[in-house]
């Protein structure tokens, strides 16, 4: 990991301390970008959130959806926990921690947006860090290029209508318009855009293509970084007045991944799934594509929106937590591999 992914906590801390301070100096400033918008866009977080993501989905080469069927078992594990479990099960979190068990320590007008916030974040799986995650823990590169190639094919067509759902069953309105257009800005667009860009890229060479991804690399964290500078300059007043807010939003979070990252490796253990594609199973069922839940955030209820401050609570806590869980993975690889082995033979005799 370079010094922005490893100590990216540290700059989260550090966007906060400096979000906050900007904002009680410079409110000027920041109404004024909050008034940049077009359809409910806001321009200049539009563009901060481009430079986020279209340097991640260059990563992503799609040719690699033909490896899928060599590491079924494991790609079947993965798509269950994304998109059958994750997203219905942080609602459910959501809702207890935040709608009940937290509620009178929270601002009440805020609860419903937090609860979307946290929705919104669980409802993509992560397409770049993942990559870093998956070499930690020595996963099957193959394996991992392709679930996350297969992520991003299903996310352009169910990321609209499964938050939609879940919105709608905690009773929160969904602009469904503005949902539609963050889609194709954050979504479709970028995906279209990038894969365009990156075989141009490749025509000129590998060595090309990486000495560009190298590039790019620092500038999309910067954008995440200022991002999150323009969104706490904006929550400051908020922050100041509910100190606990991060750290009761933080709950939730830890229990998903947590959660999920323990159910894809020990549902990966039950089918025989070798632990090269366990690791990495674990790793994506538990993280989250939150350069896009920011963007959609920021998109359906705006900048000083509690739906917006949850789902940066994820960048903040991301890297230590999904790094406990590549040493857990590694740390229990001999247990994984004893149940694995008998569940693949298990599997074979029943053939």
């Amino acid at each position: 990991m370079g010094i922005f992914e490893r100590y990216l906590t540290l700059w989260v801390a550090l966007c906060i301390v400096v979000g906050v301070a900007l904002g009680h100096v410079m409110p000027g400033f920041f109404g004024t970008v909050a008034a940049a918008e077009v359809a409910k866009v806001n321009l200049p977080v539009a563009v901060l959130i481009w430079l986020m993501i279209v340097p991640m989905l260059l990563k992503i080469d799609f040719g690699s959806l033909g490896q899928v069927r060599e590491h079924w078992r494991g790609v079947g594990v993965t798509l269950f926990i994304n998109w059958a479990v994750k997203p219905f099960s942080m609602a459910l979190l959501g809702s207890f921690f935040i709608g009940h068990l937290f509620a009178p320590l929270l601002p009440a007008g805020q609860i419903s947006s937090y609860i979307a916030g946290l929705i919104l974040l669980a409802a993509a799986p992560c397409t770049a860090m993942v990559f870093v995650w998956s070499n930690l823990c020595e996963g099957e590169p193959h394996y991992t290029l392709s679930q996350v190639a297969l992520n991003d094919v299903i996310m352009v067509f169910l990321f609209a209508p499964l938050v939609g759902l879940l919105l709608g069953v905690a009773s929160i309105s969904v602009p469904w318009g503005t949902l539609l257009l963050s889609v194709l800005l954050y979504i479709v667009v970028p995906v279209i855009v990038a894969q365009l860009w990156r075989k141009a890229l490749l025509r000129s060479g590998r060595a090309s293509f990486e000495r560009v991804m190298r590039m790019l690399q620092p500038l999309s964290l910067v954008a995440l970084l200022a991002t999150l500078v323009l969104l706490f300059g904006f929550q400051g007043e908020q922050i100041v007045r509910q100190p606990l807010v991060i750290a009761i939003l933080a709950v939730p979070i830890l229990v998903q991944v947590y959660l999920n990252a323990g159910l894809a490796y020990w549902l990966s253990r039950r089918f025989g799934v070798a632990w090269c594609v366990a690791a990495p199973a674990a790793l994506i069922g538990a993280s989250n594509f939150f350069e896009l839940a920011v963007a959609a955030a920021i998109s359906l209820f705006g900048l000083d929106s509690g739906a917006a401050l949850a789902t940066v609570v994820g960048v903040l806590v991301e890297v230590p937590v999904m790094l406990s869980v590549v040493r857990i993975v590694k740390a229990t690889r001999g247990w994984y591999e004893a149940g694995a082995g008998k569940a693949a033979t298990a599997l074979e005799a029943r053939q």
